[in-house]
């Protein structure tokens, strides 16, 4: 293919996929990493040596414009993915998510606008509807910032559909509901849950045990990303991409525990709680407008298909190599 394809966030855990997915179909891509004064680039230094070979790689930071322009121009496709994540954090250093959410997503807004790229999809999150008042949740929900990551989420969102309306940019808004897989962060539920398993923990530490969740494994969400760049009705949309499957987080430790045929105790750990008022408490996805305007649908579906994403997690974190990048005993924000 002769288009050039941006990710911005190439280096963490769902834009590495995506450019792996990416380079293999035959796009020309460039991976906007964050720049690190010892070269990493994040979970791209551990990408198969065909992916490296053919990744036009930009490292620079997505606060600062000059940059960002940089990395847009000569792109006709820009997935934007670049983005602080941890909710804990953002109650720690919300200014932090502001700068990079809501002005990185500007920089990117702007950028584009001014190089005419044909596509710009911007990455929402289902934190943004907060607990859900109906579900399934779809995309006429109401938004509900329950912490600081999901205000500044809200903004970027925002700020994407009003360039949309007020300068004809070409942006698609995808809203994924909890992605999981290999390379997720330690922060994330089910990544704690596998790694103290297999490090012989059978009391596992957890936060709150009731929300429920629709886990979308990440070749879905990939899957996803590339329908919207692809998509022209979808153009100006906010779209879902989720499973439309709900499971608590005790019941999903429960089957981490049963894939991995061990024994599983669930210990409360009070640092790992968010305030009762930030707990989302409930979601699961209306994906309807997905199948209607992308033709998308996921491939792992209800709890088989879940189950089926939690093996393939499970064989890749197992890996000691892997296993060895994650600090089981030691949670961080």
């Amino acid at each position: 293919m002769t288009e050039r394809v941006l990710v911005t966030g190439a280096d963490g855990f769902i834009g590495s996929h995506l450019v792996e997915r990416l380079v293999r179909e035959g796009y020309a891509v460039r991976a906007f990493v964050h720049y690190h004064s010892l070269g990493a680039r994040g979970w791209l230094d551990h990408a198969a040596s065909d992916v490296i070979r053919d990744l036009d790689v930009v490292a620079g930071d997505i606060r600062d414009p000059h940059s960002v322009r940089r990395a847009v121009h000569g792109c006709d496709v820009v997935l934007h993915l670049a983005a602080l994540i941890g909710i804990p954090y953002s109650y720690h250093s919300p200014d932090s998510y502001v700068d990079t959410n809501v002005k990185g997503t500007l920089n990117v807004l702007q950028a584009a606008m001014e190089s005419g790229v044909r596509r710009l999809v911007h990455t929402s999150t289902s934190e943004v509807y907060g607990s859900a008042q109906r579900v399934p949740v779809d995309e006429t929900h109401p938004l509900q910032a329950q912490s600081p990551y999901a205000a500044t989420k809200i903004a970027a969102d925002q700020l994407a559909l009003s360039f949309h309306r007020s300068f004809g940019a070409p942006v698609t808004l995808l809203r994924p509901f909890n992605t999981f897989g290999p390379r997720q962060s330690s922060r994330a539920v089910i990544p704690t849950v596998i790694s103290q398993l297999a490090a012989d923990r059978r009391r596992v530490r957890l936060g709150a045990l009731s929300p429920t969740r629709d886990f979308s494994f990440v070749d879905d969400t990939v899957g996803g990303f590339l329908a919207a760049a692809r998509s022209d009705a979808a153009l100006g949309e906010v779209v879902n991409l989720g499973t439309g499957f709900e499971i608590s987080i005790a019941d999903t430790a429960k089957l981490i525990a049963e894939v991995m045929e061990m024994e599983i105790e669930l210990e409360p750990d009070e640092a790992r709680l968010r305030p009762a008022a930030s707990e989302v408490d409930r979601l699961v996805s209306d994906n309807g407008k997905a199948r209607e305007l992308l033709g998308w649908e996921p491939t792992h579906r209800g709890r088989e298909g879940l189950r089926a994403g939690l093996a393939a997690t499970v064989r890749w974190l197992t890996v000691p190599e892997n296993l060895s990048r994650y600090r089981v005993d030691d949670y961080g924000v």
